[in-house]
């Protein structure tokens, strides 16, 4: 949000910087005119507290009651930000007019947020032209349990804005559902499309950690694809600019799907796996 409105310069500390993947942000960290102040384990409360911010963004977490008191009682607002618990994509690019009331840059705010708005709505509507409506299966098992996006997650909004049809569409859950390789399989007969299948650099990998996956159809004759087609080290740009342009992320989803209806577009955060 903060890029978006080319705000960086207000930017005093960050904590985790190796996750994030702006170059500009990049550039003023190594020129020491942003400071890091530690990660999510450990915040270094002496250095923030020696910043004198004004005010410090992070999502809220219980444990670190005494430590929100700490900055409070120094003079420094703390905001808690919930943007990754919205699940329907306009509303998480919304959150650029907070920014822009917080940093008094309302007008460009506003001007970026309905940019974004009628290009997805346009996408959307594009989408709707298409002649099939492919079926589609979401994110990946970890141990023994495959965390499948409910159906009013995100992704599942993505998928349906796209014009294809999600296997768990009918499920109400705005959180990710825990479900056994014999589920998924059971569902999984007509895919055609596997998204968001774990930051993998090959099939050949992925089927080195979990054998399993050679057993879904969608392995061996669809298309799998993830979402590190913007990635620098630990940083991925899907996480950070995606969280804004929801509709460059809905017109990746689309050329998946419905490749014929972008011929000339290329993907933005996603790619294909070989």
């Amino acid at each position: 949000y903060i890029t978006e409105l080319g705000a960086e310069n207000l930017v005093i500390g960050v904590s985790s910087p190796e996750y994030i993947y702006s170059e500009k942000l990049q550039n003023l960290l190594k020129q020491g005119k942003i400071q890091n102040v530690g990660s999510e384990q450990k915040y270094d409360v002496e250095k923030i507290i020696s910043l004198k911010p004004d005010a410090i963004f992070t999502n809220y977490i219980a444990s670190f009651d005494n430590t929100y008191q700490l900055l409070k009682n120094n003079g420094i607002q703390v905001i808690f930000l919930d943007e990754f618990m919205e699940q329907k994509p306009l509303e998480k690019t919304a959150y650029l007019k907070l920014f822009g009331k917080l940093f008094g840059k309302d007008k460009e705010a506003e001007t970026k947020y309905n940019k974004i708005k009628k290009n997805y709505n346009e996408l959307k509507q594009m989408a709707l032209n298409a002649k099939t409506k492919p079926v589609v299966l979401a994110n990946e098992m970890y141990g023994d349990v495959w965390y499948m996006p409910g159906g009013k997650t995100s992704v599942a909004n993505y998928i349906s804005d796209a014009n294809a049809e999600y296997i768990l569409k009918n499920n109400t859950d705005e959180k990710a559902l825990p479900m056994s390789f014999e589920e998924v399989y059971a569902k999984s007969g007509n895919v055609q499309y596997w998204i968001n299948a774990g930051n993998h650099a090959s099939k050949k990998e992925m089927l080195g950690m979990n054998p399993f996956y050679g057993k879904l159809e969608v392995f061996n004759k669809g298309k799998i694809y993830v979402i590190t087609g913007k990635e620098r080290l630990k940083a991925n740009d899907f996480f950070e600019s995606g969280a804004v342009r929801s509709d460059l992320i809905l017109k990746d989803y689309i050329k998946i799907f419905h490749p014929e209806l972008l011929p000339d577009y290329q993907f933005t955060y996603i790619k294909e796996l070989q």
